[in-house]
């Protein structure tokens, strides 16, 4: 069974801080876009893991074209 790999996007440049050095992500632009945003090298299931166990849990996903998105919440 093939598993989907990173890296994952997992913020905007106004994420929190904190949490994307919890998740261990990297800020970085892509040529072309006045916008920064936050990856990580793991696979999505493991980001999803680790916000798991920061009280986060997912409420809704969906896909758009190649790329999945996952909304998550905490109480």
């Amino acid at each position: 069974m093939d598993e989907e790999a990173g890296p994952t996007m997992v913020g905007d440049e106004h994420s929190d801080p904190h949490l994307m050095s919890i998740l261990g992500a990297t800020k970085r632009s892509t040529l072309g876009n006045n916008f920064c945003e936050y990856y990580v090298n793991d696979a999505p299931r493991v980001v999803l893991d680790k916000l798991e166990s920061l009280g986060y849990r997912v409420v809704s996903m969906t896909g758009v074209g190649q790329t999945l998105v996952w909304c998550l919440h905490r109480e």
